[in-house]
């Protein structure tokens, strides 16, 4: 799969699937646990894959993720005893049902601001404290911050599809359940977010690079 994503990506991206691979192995028991009503196993779930939750809500609804994020936990602990599926399938099920929720403090938010829906994804100037990872291999929390901030500067197609495929660790069938798209617009919508993230003036002196003649 690294080979799927332009440099100084593909690092992270095969690293965030390996890690969501052995997530995965790992949360087996506790999904079966919390499936079954055992409140320890879904807090076990919860610790492991919140702060991912966390990640993309920043991109998809700003300062309101921890809210939104709570919301999701909510419905999700309602709606586990119908769930069916290993721990791939329910961290999809899970970020559908987080995307569903962002989608409605979305407009929530147009309704209160009365501003065009496309402004409540423009959150780059609101930088609140994010929990620990990067998309770009940024180590600290500062880091963490400004990763999300370049995601965030993206079209919002783009900057999903980036935080569920790199950040979450989804594959391309996962997210494009998340997202209902085809596989293929998950494709094209990641490499495409992915390159302008590469080639931003901000990514490249990060990264100690210069930004190509012309640019």
């Amino acid at each position: 799969m690294a080979g799927t994503f332009p440099t100084p990506f593909a690092h992270g991206a095969a690293r965030r699937a390996a890690e969501a691979a052995a997530l995965d192995d790992r949360l087996g028991a506790a999904l079966s646990g919390a499936i079954a009503g055992n409140a320890a196993a879904f807090t076990e779930l919860w610790r492991a894959l919140q702060p991912l939750v966390l990640r993309y809500l920043r991109v998809v609804c700003g300062d309101a993720a921890e809210d939104v994020a709570s919301e999701t936990w909510l419905q999700a602990s309602r709606d586990l005893s119908r769930f069916s599926g290993d721990t791939t399938a329910f961290r999809v099920w899970l970020f559908r049902i987080a995307r569903n929720r962002g989608i409605d403090e979305n407009r929530r938010a147009w309704r209160r601001r009365e501003e065009p829906h496309e402004a409540v994804y423009d959150v780059g100037e609101a930088d609140g404290p994010v929990a620990r990872d990067a998309a770009l291999d940024a180590g600290d929390r500062s880091g963490t911050e400004w990763a999300l901030r370049m995601i965030r500067t993206l079209p919002a197609d783009q900057a999903e599809a980036v935080m569920l495929r790199v950040v979450a660790g989804l594959d391309v069938a996962g997210t494009a359940q998340v997202l209902r798209k085809r596989p293929g617009a998950v494709r094209v919508a990641t490499m495409r977010g992915l390159r302008r993230l590469a080639e931003h003036p901000e990514v490249q002196a990060h990264r100690g690079t210069d930004p190509p003649e012309g640019s």
